[in-house]
């Protein structure tokens, strides 16, 4: 084996294996947050672009290292965009308020706010 044919191995497995990463961590999740769009499609081109540059079409190192990664590339893109959508954000009652007494004032329920007295007051 020579340094080249290893130099060629090496993308060829790690590159896939760590797409296949963030997309089993997206497919677990079920989020894609944290995915950037423009970031996994420019990788997805990128790697598109180098096959048609390295002019090894038939070489499996080649087909795995950047065809196989772009299609895995895509689909992460796919996937953020069109599969794990975020849900409609609801609103949010501070925690703090919710938990405070309530007292009624003119009909109206109000929280009973206490004052803090800062440093050494009352």
């Amino acid at each position: 084996m020579s340094i080249n044919y290893i130099a060629g191995i090496l993308p060829a497995i790690v590159f896939p294996v760590a797409t296949l990463m963030q997309l089993v961590r997206m497919v677990r999740k079920r989020s894609a947050a944290g995915v950037s769009v423009t970031t996994w499609l420019l990788f997805g081109l990128a790697n598109v672009a180098l096959y048609v540059y390295a002019e090894r079409y038939a070489e499996w190192q080649t087909i795995a290292g950047m065809l196989v990664t772009a299609v895995l590339d895509f689909v992460i893109v796919a996937l953020a965009l069109y599969g794990f959508r975020p849900a409609a954000v609801e609103p949010v009652i501070d925690s703090v308020e919710a938990e405070l007494p309530v007292r009624r004032h003119g009909g109206l329920r109000r929280p009973v706010r206490k004052r803090w007295s800062g440093m050494g007051g009352g």
